[in-house]
């Protein structure tokens, strides 16, 4: 008899066990918004260290059209945004003023139709804004939804814009496709379109670099972040049906960073960045929280969070990380709510990675640093990659290795810690990487300009 109840015991175990890991699995197969499943670039398991063009490729499937916002998968679903052109022709361009016949405010390029100093200011071509579904396993494209068919009203940067870079964010149940003035849509994973919301905004961004700043998807609750040059606010949804909960003005110009929500003293907060001040909000109802000034122009990083601190951070002109202890309202700038905070080897564009207390940071031009995320002193600082590369996707970290993807089709890998050290430089010919990597299902997923790879070492 107890050799039988040993053995039922021990069944019961393995089945607590098998279940167990069952339930973790799936987990690892989700990389639900375009910072990962913790909102810090981290991946639940492991990915590829080394690949090439002929190893170690599970799939490479062609993405019609142009974008660059990161895919998000859940379980054998990958989700992404596109913008193809339907072929109808730009309309033609006013006729330009005669010359001023003096100097004219702005600089050489300011009133001028056409090509504006950073993006497309002039007629747009019209385009089909879609949404599509691929295979995890395979890379075969599902689905394939045209969530609108509209004519921008401004371009984007030449060489890193894309009318598809607002990423996509996933519940496992819906998929919300955000493309900024176009509207948002909401699909069920069979491609049914559940509802869709159209602000009513036509965005003016800074110099025409073009639209880019992701959805936060938290409880039932979308935010939405329009930040430009032309009335900026920030506006809740309800997830379900698209209906407006509240909305804020916001006393900013252009920023591309997405919110960041956390629970603090039992209470729910939305935080986003800025040129003027990094604010936050109650989720409930929008109510202004606390507010710090310190960031310079152009905030693009999302903020990061442990234990009770948020990290913020630009890297344009007077550039900043501060590390912001929650606990406090009102206005928090110049106060002991600011930890610490540095000046150097900062990013312009990609966020960071924190992981271990430590916060990885790497900047456009590829130096990297790692800062103590308690003291702000780094580990090692603006350390220089084997190659001289330039970066717009931003880092991403899986059990112990970073991943980061240039401009040049090279992905180094890199051992986190308190040293540098590379691992691997792994190469797709002929590829640009703007979008940042994946990882879901112990596997890595690569949006190149024209195509999405899958590596794995299975």
């Amino acid at each position: 008899m107890k050799e039988i109840f040993k053995a039922v015991r021990l069944t019961f175990v393995l089945v607590l066990a098998y279940v167990s890991v069952m339930a973790q699995a799936p987990d690892q197969a989700h990389w639900p918004q375009w910072r990962g499943p913790f909102f810090n670039g981290m991946a639940r398991g492991d990915a590829p260290t080394s690949w090439n063009d002929t190893t170690n490729i599970k799939w490479k499937t062609e993405i019609p059209g142009k974008g660059h916002s990161t895919p998000v998968i859940w379980g054998d679903r990958i989700f992404l945004t596109t913008a193809s052109p339907t072929g109808k022709p730009a309309a033609a361009a006013p006729t330009p003023a005669p010359a001023a016949t003096s100097p004219t405010p702005g600089g050489q390029g300011a009133g001028r139709q056409g090509r504006g100093p950073g993006g497309d200011t002039g007629p747009q071509v019209e385009q089909r804004f879609e949404v599509l579904c691929l295979d995890r396993k395979t890379g075969k494209i599902l689905w394939q939804k045209t969530a609108r068919v509209a004519t921008p009203h401004e371009g984007y940067h030449r060489v890193y814009g894309s009318f598809a870079s607002n990423s996509p964010v996933t519940d496992g149940k819906y998929v919300y496709a955000f493309f900024g003035s176009r509207g948002i849509y909401a699909y069920d994973f069979n491609g049914k379109l559940i509802w869709e919301k159209d602000l009513g905004v036509q965005m003016k961004i800074r110099l025409a670099f073009g639209e880019g700043s992701a959805p936060l998807l938290d409880g039932n609750r979308l935010f939405l972040v329009y930040d430009h040059e032309a009335g900026s606010f920030m506006v809740a949804l309800d997830k379900r049906n698209g209906k407006e909960l509240w909305r804020v003005t916001r006393d900013e110009a252009t920023s591309w960073s997405t919110p960041f929500a956390v629970d603090h003293a039992g209470r729910r907060q939305v935080i986003v960045t800025a040129t003027k001040k990094v604010r936050s909000y109650d989720a409930e109802d929008g109510k202004l929280l606390w507010e710090a000034a310190g960031l310079g122009a152009n905030a693009i990083p999302m903020p990061v969070h442990q234990n009770g601190v948020i990290y913020v951070m630009s890297g344009y002109r007077d550039p900043r990380l501060m590390a912001i202890k929650l606990g406090k309202e009102g206005d928090l700038t110049g106060t002991d709510s600011i930890l610490w905070s540095q000046t150097r080897g900062l990013a312009y564009t990609t966020s960071p990675v924190l992981h271990d207390n430590k916060l990885y940071v790497l900047t456009d031009n590829g130096l990297l640093s790692a800062f103590n995320a308690t003291t702000g002193e780094p580990h090692f600082a603006q350390a220089r990659l084997p190659k001289p590369y330039n970066f717009k996707a931003s880092p991403v970290g899986a059990n112990g290795k970073l991943y980061l993807a240039t401009e040049d089709g090279d992905v180094v890998v890199l051992k986190m810690g308190e040293k540098f050290e590379v691992i691997a430089t792994n190469t797709l010919t002929d590829q640009v990487f703007i979008a940042t990597p994946v990882i879901a299902g112990g596997e890595l997923f690569l949006r190149g300009k024209d195509k999405l790879f899958c590596v794995s070492g299975k």
